[in-house]
This record gives structure tokens, C-alpha cells and sequence, in this order.
């Protein structure tokens, strides 16, 4: 695969959705690295901000945003066979994505996230939206947050799960998109441990623990 660009720092990535900017403030706290997908680069202008990189399409940016932010920084992908944020995460090798308007607007927009998650499992990412953060179980997570915080689980694959620390256990529970799910689950202990065979899971907690969620997700020594 070819990189448009690897980065030592967490990444920001701004897509065309909906963004509310404190929402985009917080990610660059936790990710400084801005790049856009297609006309997620109005958005980052509009915001007050440069991406360092564009990749998409580029069917919905703006002349106006080419030429403020300069075309040696646009990477155009114009295959029709991934979205515009598929297209993005292929091209950039960072520690940890934070994905940023891909949540909350349009809702096949949304789903086809979702599914770019379980497609690219090799990506650290998550999409952080105005009252949830999403992403997809990297084979075993362990969290350590406050008794009583949401903690939703959601398969877009046939997965066998084993966890602790929550209210409603899962020992072996077999889920999948037409059977069980563990969804409005939650913690039920400090700490939170989840594991499954097979790829396919995905975690949804409040956004207020976007930090423990990076915390949990960066790779060790990052």
C-alpha cells in the first residue's frame, strides 16, 4: 500500500459531515495531525485550520479549497468502490485516527464507517461523534472506567465474545448481526476486559471517554 504520508503523531482525520468545532478542538488535543477527506477540507478551512493532506474523490471540495490549501496536498482517489474516508485511512500510517464528521448526519454515510472499520482492521480508529465514540475491538481491549458507564457492544460479524467487568456478562457469548448483540450494556467493575474470536466487533461508549479510549487503543511505547 502506498502512503501518501506516515506520521509519528495521532491523526485527525475531518470528513464532510456534520462537525460541531469544539468536537474538532477536542480530537486535535488528543491528535494534532489534521487530514481531510474530499470536502472535509472545507470544513477544516471553515474551522481555521490547514489540513496537511486531502484524499478522496474530490467530488464535493471546493476550487476555493484546492487553491487555499495548495494542490501538492491533494491525493485524488477516484475509484468508486470505497468511500471517501476507506480511501483516507488507506493512504495514512499513523499510531491512532481519530475520525471526525462521519457521525451523525447521514445515516448510510454513517453505516458505510462502520463497515470501513471492520474492512481495515489493521487501523487503530475511532469515530467520534457528539454522544459517542465507536471502534472496532482490536482483538482484546482492557479499560479501566467508572461503575456504571455505558458500555455497548455491537458485531458486524458472527463473533464469540468472553468479558468482564460488566453487568450483563458475556462467557463465551456468541453474537452477530441477525442474533445477540450487547448493546446498553455497562461496567459494572473499574476495569473492563473484552476479547472475541473472530473480527467484527465493535465498541460504542460515551464520548466522555474519548481519553481512555485512546489510552486503551494507542500502541504500547507511542
Amino acid at each position: 500500500m502506498r502512503f501518501f504520508r506516515q506520521f509519528s503523531h495521532n491523526v485527525t482525520l475531518l470528513g464532510g459531515g456534520y462537525v460541531n468545532p469544539d468536537t474538532l478542538e477536542l480530537c486535535l488535543k488528543h491528535a494534532p495531525e489534521l487530514v481531510a477527506a474530499d470536502s472535509g477540507a472545507d470544513q477544516a478551512l471553515a474551522f481555521g485550520h490547514v489540513p496537511v493532506a486531502v484524499a478522496g474523490d474530490m467530488d464535493s471540495v471546493s476550487d476555493a479549497a484546492r487553491e487555499a490549501i495548495g494542490g501538492e496536498r491533494f491525493v485524488e482517489t477516484p475509484d468508486q468502490n470505497r468511500t471517501d474516508f476507506h480511501k483516507t485511512l488507506d493512504l495514512i500510517d499513523a499510531p491512532l485516527v481519530l475520525g471526525v464528521g462521519f457521525m451523525g448526519k447521514r445515516l448510510d454515510h454513517e453505516l458505510a464507517c462502520y463497515n470501513t472499520l471492520v474492512r481495515l482492521p489493521e487501523k487503530r480508529v475511532i469515530l467520534v461523534g457528539e454522544v459517542d465514540i465507536c471502534f472496532l475491538l482490536p482483538g482484546k481491549l482492557s479499560m479501566e472506567l467508572p461503575i456504571g458507564t455505558r458500555f455497548s457492544l455491537f458485531p458486524m460479524a458472527q463473533v464469540v465474545v468472553r468479558a468482564t467487568g460488566l453487568v450483563w456478562p458475556a462467557n463465551n457469548l456468541e453474537m452477530a448481526p441477525w442474533g445477540r448483540s450487547g448493546t446498553s450494556n455497562e461496567t459494572s467493575a473499574p476495569q473492563v476486559t473484552v476479547e472475541a474470536d473472530g473480527t467484527g466487533l465493535l465498541v460504542i461508549l460515551p464520548r466522555e471517554h474519548l481519553a481512555d479510549a485512546i489510552a486503551a487503543l494507542s500502541p504500547k511505547g507511542a
